[in-house]
């Protein structure tokens, strides 16, 4: 399958081995805020893509990977209530409520989450597919940074997108956590001396998986 045409500005192919995995925290601060108010991005790696017109599966990637994009809120939402995103052959229902991204270094609200569910067909069939989509916070989430905010012109109404299937992003999770309990296995083992570790609880529900930042395995 061709993916050229899901790219307006072209995209950055990562090297072989590097994986990218932001927290919530970078996806929102170090990407859709700057691309909010038309700053550089870190890397151009993430498309503007209109899921009006786009599946999940037609997306760009393969099918088991996890997939990030930029869209405009407002094509993306129809009603006015902004409940169920449409999709070519489906729309994205909301499942739960939204949540806050806070900055761990201030302690403040940056951006919100959103967890969505693909259904397909009519009547509509729940599907794996689940969408994290994150929102700037509005000013006054954080009443501090008000005039920061109003010397800012945002450059339309922008929203940053995760797609995954969720069996497959439960089973990377598990696989990431397994990982790391070795290598702290093989650590206690060389240095003679035990301790009690606290390892990332694996999430029961692949709805909110968790990420981690880029990184190239050993």
């Amino acid at each position: 399958m061709d993916n050229t045409g899901f790219v307006r500005h072209g995209m950055l192919r990562l090297p072989p081995g590097f994986r990218f995995h932001p927290t919530d925290e970078e996806l929102v601060v170090q990407y859709l805020k700057r691309k909010v108010y038309s700053f550089p991005l870190p890397a151009s790696i993430i498309p503007e893509i209109d899921l009006r017109n786009h599946d999940p599966w037609d997306l760009p990637g393969g099918r088991e990977e996890v997939r990030y994009l930029f869209s405009f809120r407002e094509a993306t939402y129809l009603n006015r209530n902004r409940s169920n995103p449409r999709a070519r052959s489906g729309c994205w229902k909301v499942a739960g409520k939204e949540r806050q991204v806070v900055a761990s270094g201030c302690n403040q609200v940056v951006g919100m989450k959103k967890v969505l569910v693909f259904y397909r067909g009519k009547p509509p069939t729940r599907t794996d597919w689940i969408m994290h989509e994150y929102r700037l916070a509005r000013p006054d989430a954080n009443p501090r940074n008000d005039a920061t905010h109003s010397s800012m012109v945002p450059n339309g109404d922008w929203v940053l997108c995760r797609i995954f299937r969720k069996k497959r992003a439960a089973k990377m999770e598990a696989e990431e956590d397994d990982e790391q309990a070795g290598e702290q296995m093989m650590r206690m083992g060389d240095d003679g001396s035990s301790c009690v570790t606290e390892l990332p609880d694996v999430s029961s529900d692949g709805e909110e998986a968790s990420s981690s930042s880029m990184s190239s395995p050993p």
